[in-house]
């Protein structure tokens, strides 16, 4: 006999958990709506069920409640998701973050780690001292020293919440989207360092690139962040490549040649190389799509209706 109590969609599963989420932190609705900018009628509608929660608003979710997009989507950070789920060193950093405290409110490490990433991100690792990022942070260097007790460990943690931002993103951005072009289109969109958001993103990966040059000792969390982007990339290649939209057998070498692509030209746009625009980024990795990873006949078809 079936649970009357059990949801029905997906949308109802996903209303049952952000349900038990403002339980489990005493929120009211009006309270948790104007936390994570929302319309209070738009989120009384999602939490009965009739409304789909819109992607930004899922990473707004769970920013606040310190849960993962993963989590309040499928109720696990482990499950088939149309992103890959991060490994290694990676997979601890996209956990559910322990800086938040229950209510939304952030504790003193999340504070800390929220005003260091930022900070890092507009003036660079090196220019940052510890007196900054304590102002911005309304603590005092005393509390910075004593959750991260080196400058390493400060930027190991702001890479960390770079993977988590990213990976919450793409899983709700994507979770809807089936058809592998539009998915590839869609990834690329998401990493174009367009907006302050990304372009801090992206000014810490730069950062954490030329440290891992130098200090082996970076090197692992790195890799296994970046292994998420690239296996991203690349399942959803061979998703296209299965059903017929992209071409076959070369799934690795498209992503290796796609991966590094976007990475020379956002550091091109970070860089503000002559020329070089979040545009113009995003017609040049369209091109390499059409002529390199789409299917023969997805080609032809194109070319012949413009």
């Amino acid at each position: 006999m079936t649970d009357p109590r059990a949801p029905r969609t997906a949308e109802d599963a996903v209303a049952g958990r952000v349900r038990a989420l403002l339980e489990r932190d005493g929120w009211t609705q009006r309270r948790f709506a104007a936390a994570v900018g929302l319309e209070e009628t738009k989120l009384s509608k999602s939490l009965a069920g009739r409304r789909r929660f819109a992607a930004d608003e899922l990473v707004r979710i769970a920013d606040v409640t310190g849960e993962t997009v993963a989590r309040l989507l499928h109720g696990r950070d482990g499950a088939r998701a149309r992103t890959a789920v991060p490994t290694g060193a990676a997979a601890a950093a996209a956990e559910p973050d322990p800086g938040r405290e229950p209510g939304g409110t952030h504790g003193t490490r999340g504070r800390i780690l929220d005003a260091a990433w930022e900070l890092i991100a507009d003036h660079g690792y090196h220019r940052v001292r510890t007196a900054d990022v304590a102002r911005a942070a309304g603590t005092s260097p005393a509390a910075i020293h004593y959750h991260f007790p080196t400058r390493s460990e400060l930027l190991d943690s702001a890479l960390r919440h770079n993977v988590r931002l990213a990976f919450d993103r793409q899983v709700a951005e994507l979770d809807t989207i089936a058809d592998p072009h539009e998915r590839l289109l869609r990834l690329i969109d998401l990493q174009l360092p367009d907006g302050a958001l990304l372009r801090r993103e992206w000014s810490i990966w730069i950062q954490v690139w030329a440290e891992s040059a130098i200090d082996p000792a970076r090197r692992e969390l790195y890799w296994d962040a970046y292994d998420r982007w690239y296996r991203s990339i690349a399942m959803t290649i061979a998703d296209g490549a299965e059903a017929g939209v992209f071409v076959s057998g070369r799934t690795g070498a498209l992503a290796d040649q796609l991966t590094a692509l976007v990475d020379g030209l956002g550091i091109q746009v970070l860089a503000m190389t002559p020329r070089a625009g979040t545009d113009r980024m995003r017609a040049l990795l369209h091109d390499f799509i059409d002529r390199a990873v789409l299917a023969a006949p997805a080609r032809t078809e194109r070319t012949e209706n413009g």
